[in-house]
């Protein structure tokens, strides 16, 4: 196997289906492997093979793909690209809650599956670099946080954040593209015996917007997943 490509695993139990995917992906020059059990699957992508993206069908024996998705996202930020027959809006939440990164209704065309397969790949790479978070900077788009000074730069210029908004934003950068919802947030942050709102949890997503986004009302990074929560965007 030829490890200077990016790897993909594909995690679906139609053989058929996995088989195109992975002829695909490796003539557009990515490896892939495939699981055919959503335990398999999950065991293949926690185990430390290296993989860069993975593409999870949803109906899967032994594990289903929601299960898979969620115990993946507590592990890694991998991007997760769920490719699914199940087309209704709740589906597509929950996936997203779970922390899917991209949500592809079967059946798909091969070169969209591709192409987003190749955008995410590429997002993922700006934001880990090597594989891993600088142990001092992080570096987004037009943002940059000093986590020795708890400095924040937008555009090269120190923006300043209160104790909790930073906790909030960094928060949210060290977990990019999933779905939290207010009182994951809150516990998170402002920690489990806290009391209070959790509309505090809006309040302080507003502050980010202005403090990060060019047009707060259209935010880029900090968006909202209506019925689900928040999330930052890469």
């Amino acid at each position: 196997m030829n490890r200077t490509r990016k790897r993909i695993l594909i995690i679906e139990d139609d053989p058929v289906i996995a088989e195109v995917q992975k002829d695909y992906l490796e003539a557009s020059g990515f490896s892939a492997d495939i699981a055919d059990r959503g335990d398999l699957g999950l065991e293949m992508a926690l185990r430390g093979d290296g993989y860069d993206l993975i593409l999870l069908d949803l109906m899967l024996p032994r594990m289903d793909g929601y299960e898979v998705c969620r115990r993946v996202r507590e592990a890694s930020n991998i991007p997760i690209l769920i490719v699914s027959a199940k087309k209704e809006e709740v589906d597509k939440i929950r996936g997203f809650g779970f922390g899917a990164d991209d949500y592809i209704l079967k059946p798909f065309g091969l070169g969209e599956l591709v192409a987003r397969v190749k955008a995410h790949v590429a997002r993922y790479d700006r934001l880990v670099g090597s594989g891993e978070w600088r142990k001092d900077e992080l570096q987004l788009h037009n943002i940059r946080i000093d986590r020795q000074s708890r400095r924040v730069y937008v555009n090269d210029e120190e923006v300043l954040f209160t104790a909790k908004e930073y906790d909030l934003l960094l928060f949210l950068v060290m977990n990019p593209n999933r779905v939290f919802r207010k009182e994951e947030l809150f516990e998170r942050i402002w920690g489990l015996d806290a009391l209070g709102d959790h509309a505090t949890v809006t309040v302080h997503i507003s502050k980010l917007r202005e403090k990060l986004e060019r047009d707060p009302s259209k935010p880029r990074y900090v968006e909202t997943v209506w019925g689900v929560g928040y999330r930052f965007n890469l």
